[in-house]
Formats: C-alpha cells, structure tokens, sequence
C-alpha cells in the first residue's frame, strides 16, 4: 500500500473542540491536510477556524445532521480521507450498583456519535487512495472495574464497531480485487491528559511508511497496553 502522507487529504475530526481535537488540528494543518472541524459549540469552534479548519457545528449524536452534512461536504466537491473520532467523556463511580442510567446514556452518546459518522463516510474512507479511521480507546477495556463499568462497556463496544469497520474494508478490497487502501485504527491510553500531543501525531502518522496495520490497537503513552 502507496502512502505519502496526509498532505492535501481531508480530514474529518469529530469532536473537535476538545484539548485533544485542538492538538489534532494543529498537527494536521502543520502537515498539510484539509481539516473539517466538527462540535457542538460555534464558540469552541471559533479558534480551528482560525486555524484554517472547515468548521461545522454540529451534534453528531444525530442521524440526520450527520447525514447532511456528508451530503454537502459531496455536494462541495469535498470526500473525506480521514476521520479522527474525539467525541467522548467520563462518568462513574460507585460500584456496579452506582452506575445508572444518566450517566451511560452520556457515555453512549460517544459510540452513538461514531456509529453516525463512521457510516455516513464509509464509501469515502473505503474509496479514497488512503482512508484512515481512528478513535481513542481506553485500556480499561481489557481492565475494567466496577466504579467504570458504563464507561468500559461504552469503550469496548466502540473498539468492537472499528474492528469491524476495519473487516469491512478489507473484504471490500478483497472482493473488488483490488489492494487495500483502507485503515481503521484503535489508540488506547490510560488516561488522555498529557497525551494529547501524542494522540495527534499518532494519527497523522497513520498515512505515513510503516504505519499500523488495519486493526491495530495502538498503545500510546508509558503503561499502555
């Protein structure tokens, strides 16, 4: 598989206004990819676009919107190479008794959010010459507890959606008889503060010569696994 980096690629990074999806754009732009910033928040939003980020507000938690907006991303002659899934939070404590309801319809919202995203670019990613999709993971999945159930099961079941993203693409390219161009990739940390920087580098590395392979959970920063 022919990579030569992300430069001139566009990428989509949802939940954008994140610590992380700040230090995600800056790690793009520097590197020469078109960026289309999505969040919830104008405001939040504000500072990519003065980075030079397409910014979209937008709540990814819904079907429709997140519809429409491929839909005029195609009709602006725009398909996505990239998408870098940053919507997320953390909720817990308490046991398994003390996770209730609220708290993981909050956390699903985040596996909502990439289920939304992740079909609606599925022929861009699956097509394009380098599509790469990614999330951040947590390694609480293969250690989970009780006080973070909620938060692991949310976690584990978005792992499992890319694995299958990632199956998805290589059967298309094996049926169509054609090498595979396609890459969905897990990054796992145990805590993202600190590793934002890492996270952004880490993904733009993914259209660089040696990068993982479709599938691969990567672990980022000292005690990952």
């Amino acid at each position: 598989m022919t990579v030569h980096g992300v430069a001139g690629r566009t990428v989509l990074v949802a939940g954008a206004t994140s610590t992380v999806g700040l230090a995600a754009m800056g790690a793009l732009v520097r590197a020469g990819a078109h960026v289309v910033a999505a969040g919830r928040s104008a405001a939040r939003l504000e500072p990519l676009a003065a980075l030079g980020a397409r910014v979209e507000e937008i709540d990814l938690t819904d079907e429709g919107a997140v519809t429409a907006l491929a839909a005029q991303l195609h009709a602006d002659g725009i398909a996505v190479d990239g998408v870098l899934h940053l919507v997320g939070g953390w909720r817990g404590g308490g046991g398994i008794a003390g996770q209730t309801e609220a708290d993981y319809r909050l956390l699903e919202a985040s596996f909502t959010a990439l289920r939304h995203v992740s079909r609606a670019f599925d022929a861009d990613l699956a097509g394009s010459p380098a599509g790469r999709l990614a999330i951040v993971s947590s390694t609480v999945v293969d250690r989970p507890l009780a006080g973070g159930a909620s938060y692991a099961a949310v976690k584990a079941a978005s792992e499992a959606w890319v694995r299958a993203a990632a199956q998805g693409y290589a059967k298309q390219a094996r049926d169509a008889g054609e090498p595979l161009r396609a890459a969905a990739v897990i990054f796992r940390v145990t805590s993202l503060a600190g590793l934002e920087e890492a996270v952004a580098d880490a993904f733009v590395g993914l259209w660089e010569a040696g990068a993982p392979a479709n599938g691969a959970i990567v672990a980022i920063g000292e005690g990952t696994a």
